[in-house]
């Protein structure tokens, strides 16, 4: 689980979306950026998450919010997730683990019974000057947006 905290300089990244055009945190300096990590494309919890935050995509961006999704999975899959959903934010194709490990959310997880390495469902909102706000780790996927923009629901 991540140390990151709110009051910390979020971790700087450069990583490519399911176009390859790659992000950085400076892209959004001046943003407030919501970071989301989920474990995998069009796997069922992911899914739902991913469509509320589609469809109260509206509320986030009235308030400010820039949105990326990040997982390990290929531009291919993040794109084909995007099409399957019409999501109308970017996922970071995070193949090379560079940015879950930088914010501290990847490690040994256990599914099923059997203990295996992956993503912790974590959220991150970052402020105009790329300082961490809130870091949601009681991920609730079908109310992710309202955790998002009422804190003191997380």
């Amino acid at each position: 689980m991540t140390e990151l905290k709110p009051g910390d300089k979020a971790p700087d990244f450069k990583i490519p979306d399911q176009d390859g055009k790659v992000h950085s945190l400076s892209d959004y300096k001046g943003d407030k950026l919501v970071i989301y990590f989920y474990p995998k494309d069009n796997t069922p919890t992911c899914t739902v998450q991913a469509c509320n935050l589609r469809d109260n995509f509206g509320d986030l961006k009235n308030a400010g919010y820039k949105v990326l999704g990040v997982s390990m999975d290929s531009e291919r899959k993040h794109t084909n997730f995007i099409e399957k959903h019409d999501l109308p934010f970017p996922l970071l194709a995070d193949t090379e683990k560079e940015m879950v490990n930088a914010y501290q959310v990847y490690g040994p997880k256990k599914m099923f019974g059997k203990v295996k390495d992956g993503i912790f469902r974590t959220t991150f909102v970052i402020d105009e000057n790329g300082i961490i706000e809130n870091v949601i780790t009681k991920v609730k996927a079908k109310e992710h947006s309202n955790q998002i923009l009422e804190p003191t629901n997380t």
